[in-house]
């Protein structure tokens, strides 16, 4: 029978399907359903910078308490710091380590290289085995460059190499100008893992009532494009690990990710869409085409069609149709 066993940030995994970070990995019966499934590892779902900056704030706030008169005033602001995201995340971190054998791993969902960098040794002492940095540069200020948006990566990513030691994965979206050059030189600022690519709320418009409203929540199996496409290109020219995310519904997704160059993949919608048992369909699916192909493992196949080895590597640069609806396959 075919192992598919693969490596991630250092992890030896069972197999390439992680529980990406989602509503469905914010409990822990959730996470050891996950497991039972058959996931490989799981992220769990993301504590936003902006929660940690308040769990700074209230502390602070009841630093400078400690001159009040009355110490039941001190009690309120020592219990108000407690009771808040942040520590609700990291008690999550460690039941989530009691209540599974497969990696845990952190996400914070953040856009700086603020004072929150300071609490991600709590992350680490929560029992944390890897932490996943979700970080998304909307480029939408008219008054910053190219250059400025992406120099904030390397910023994040400096800082926090200062404050832990478990492995680190960055989760970016594809807003670039030059995102090939960006990727590879990520790649080399210390990170084990880069995740392709993050997938965020977009705007939507209901005619009715003239109301904008958040939309287009889960992927579809047709946005495996765009990650297939720069994972192809890029894998061979990494030098640390890639996750495919976005667009992986079914097994034969996930062979396809592995056969550009992937080390992993995370899924989140097809869970939300089939339940999590569709994991337990997909790794079957990755088995029967192993064997039937002959493969006895993932490193007998992976990064076959990778833009590099394949033997049409134009395709991973063309972005034009030859001609349209031709009733002929132009590549």
């Amino acid at each position: 029978m075919a192992s598919l066993e693969t490596t991630y940030l250092g992890f030896k995994l069972k197999n390439p399907i992680i529980a990406a970070s989602s509503g469905l990995t914010d409990n822990i019966d959730s996470i050891k359903e996950f497991e039972q499934a058959g996931a490989s590892a799981v992220v769990l779902k993301s504590i936003f910078e902006e929660e940690i900056l308040v769990q700074l704030e209230k502390e602070t706030t009841a630093r400078n308490r400690q001159s009040f008169i009355y110490p039941e005033t001190v009690d309120f602001y020592e219990d108000l710091a407690s009771d808040d995201a942040f520590t609700e995340h990291l008690k999550l971190i460690s039941d989530a380590k009691k209540a599974v054998s497969f990696p845990v791993i952190a996400s914070v969902n953040c856009v700086s290289a603020n004072q929150w960098m300071n609490y991600a040794q709590n992350l680490q002492d929560a029992g944390a085995d890897a932490l996943e940095l979700n970080v998304f540069l909307m480029p939408s200020d008219f008054n910053k460059t190219c250059d400025e948006n992406e120099k904030v990566y390397f910023k994040i990513i400096e800082e926090l190499k200062r404050n832990i030691k478990i492995p680190i994965s960055l989760k970016i979206s594809f807003y670039s100008s030059n995102l090939g050059a960006l990727i590879q030189q990520l790649s080399h600022s210390g990170i084990e893992g880069l995740v392709l690519f993050n997938r965020f709320y977009s705007p939507d418009i209901n005619i009715n009532d003239f109301t904008l409203r958040p939309s287009y929540v889960l992927s579809d199996p047709a946005e495996i494009a765009l990650p297939l496409r720069w994972i192809g290109i890029i894998s061979d020219r990494s030098a640390c690990d890639l996750a495919a995310s976005t667009g992986i519904h079914d097994g034969e997704a996930v062979i396809k990710q592995l056969l550009v160059g992937a080390k992993v993949v995370q899924i989140a919608s097809t869970v939300y869409k089939n339940g999590k048992s569709i994991i337990t369909t997909m790794l079957e699916d990755i088995s029967n085409w192993m064997d039937k192909k002959g493969y006895s493992s993932i490193e007998e196949f992976r990064g076959k069609l990778s833009q590099l080895k394949t033997d049409n590597p134009a395709v991973y640069f063309r972005t034009q149709f030859m001609k349209y609806f031709a009733g002929k396959n132009y590549y």
